[in-house]
């Protein structure tokens, strides 16, 4: 199943996600599918809307809590000249960071150096165990990031967590090791990998982040980024106003733009054929 978050001018609502429709399936977020109960109860009896009708949101608006697994693929660890680590590494985002499937994305004003990262995100279900699986884009100032011992400063932007389209249930994305992931920028391809490189899998994220704090339904898990980042090239890519940027996986494709510098943009576009309007950077105000 591919749960979504919608707005047909009605404000947000779930909806389950049937090709090139969307089937409401309760007022309020897929978060609050998750606080109701096992995402198996779920009905959809809606009357189907058209997708291309519909404004996408973040599957989760007010998630609980957003952790950002670290170096936490092989390759990428590797390209970064690091040793694997040996316990997850993680921090936090929060809601002001996320963005919809399509949106446009404002660069933030203090920085220059603003890397994009491909993740595969879990959700947590009312059980605590993962309700499904969704695409993230782990924004990064890497100007920012590195300025401390700790990588926040770079990493909380508004809008610098894009989210979506869907949230699909493991029934359907499959093993927790072998969702691939791929991520375009302009249209070439800049990461390609499988969670089967994530050094700390799924249910060892699970099992660690559970011991360390309660997971709530509906918080965000990212699990990391492959290798590929624009940090790590030569010459560096870094990100700039125009520029359009498409994750992709078998069970969905989600794009932002990057459309300036300066205070992050909260609209979102319409969703296009994949469920997902290309994104830009804009520039901005300073």
């Amino acid at each position: 199943m591919r749960l979504v978050t919608f707005d047909s001018g009605e404000g947000p609502r779930a909806g389950v996600l049937l090709d090139d429709q969307v089937v409401p399936a309760g007022a309020g977020d897929v978060g609050e599918l998750l606080r109701q109960g096992p995402l198996d109860r779920v009905v959809a009896d809606g009357d189907p809307l058209p997708l291309a009708d519909v404004r996408l949101l973040p599957p989760v608006l007010r998630p609980p809590k957003i952790a950002c697994i670290g170096l936490n693929y092989g390759a990428h660890a590797a390209e970064a000249g690091l040793d694997p680590p040996e316990v997850p590494t993680f921090f936090a985002k929060w809601a002001n960071a996320l963005a919809a499937p399509g949106a446009e994305v404002a660069l933030p004003s203090y920085s220059e150096k603003v890397d994009y990262e491909a993740e595969v995100a879990f959700v947590i279900g009312a059980d605590g165990d993962v309700a499904g699986y969704t695409l993230f884009n782990d924004l990064s100032a890497r100007d920012y990031q590195f300025k401390t011992p700790q990588w926040m400063p770079g990493k909380v932007f508004d809008g610098s967590a894009p989210c979506g389209p869907a949230l699909v249930t493991p029934d359907e994305a499959g093993a927790h090791d072998a969702i691939e992931i791929e991520l375009s920028l302009n249209g070439e391809v800049m990461q390609s990998a499988s969670t089967a490189d994530l050094i700390h899998s799924v249910p060892e994220l699970v099992s660690y982040l559970s011991t360390l704090m309660t997971l709530e339904p509906g918080d965000i898990v990212a699990t990391g980024t492959p290798s590929g980042v624009g940090s790590r090239r030569d010459p560096r890519v870094w990100l700039k106003p125009g520029d359009e940027i498409e994750i992709s996986s078998p069970f969905r494709v989600s794009s932002i733009s990057i459309a300036s510098w300066g205070p992050a943009s909260s609209g979102v576009t319409r969703a296009g054929p994949h469920g997902a309007a290309p994104s830009k950077v804009l520039p901005g105000i300073h």
